[in-house]
């Protein structure tokens, strides 16, 4: 994959893009797809992001729990925990991570019946690296701008249905 953003000619090959925001973002990239798991991550890598990875949601789960992170971006049909199934516990610990569903099956009616998951994107398999950084910065982008939309509300349990609304 090849992203518009990449380094210039004569640039060394680990060279972070010109945007200095990157160096400091940490993003777990979460795939049951050695390869995919490895380009995602060389992608966000190349841009100067810091990148970790995670064979399935278990592996995750545990990951998040030791490690602090600004982003997850993971596949949904893996072995052990589902991507559904480690937002549903990320969000059941009150975690405030923007999460991307990278998949090439989207389960969109359990999304419409968990709308409290408050995914920030989905990315439908395949993607181009240009749709994967472009995700990236515009999720990363809004959080900067309003990192309090997360956060699922603190008795969300006892609330009205939010169903249709997306931030």
């Amino acid at each position: 994959m090849k992203a518009d953003n990449m380094p210039l000619a004569g640039e060394p090959a680990g060279a972070p893009a010109r945007g200095p925001t990157n160096l400091s973002r940490r993003i777990l990239v979460v795939d049951d797809d050695e390869f995919i798991r490895q380009v995602n991550a060389e992608v966000l890598s190349h841009v100067g992001y810091h990148t970790e990875t995670a064979e399935d949601g278990a592996a995750a789960w545990e990951a998040l729990q030791t490690n602090g992170y600004d982003l997850l971006i993971t596949d949904h049909n893996m072995p052990k925990v589902s991507g559904v199934e480690l937002v549903k516990k990320v969000r059941s610990a009150h975690m405030t991570l923007p999460v991307i569903l990278a998949s090439g099956d989207l389960p969109a009616g359990e999304l419409d019946r968990h709308p409290w998951l408050q995914l920030a994107a989905t990315l439908l398999k395949p993607f181009t690296a240009d749709e994967l950084l472009a995700t990236v910065r515009k999720v990363l982008c809004a959080i900067d701008s309003a990192p309090q939309q997360l956060a699922p509300p603190p008795n969300w349990r006892s609330q009205p249905s939010a169903v249709g609304l997306r931030l």
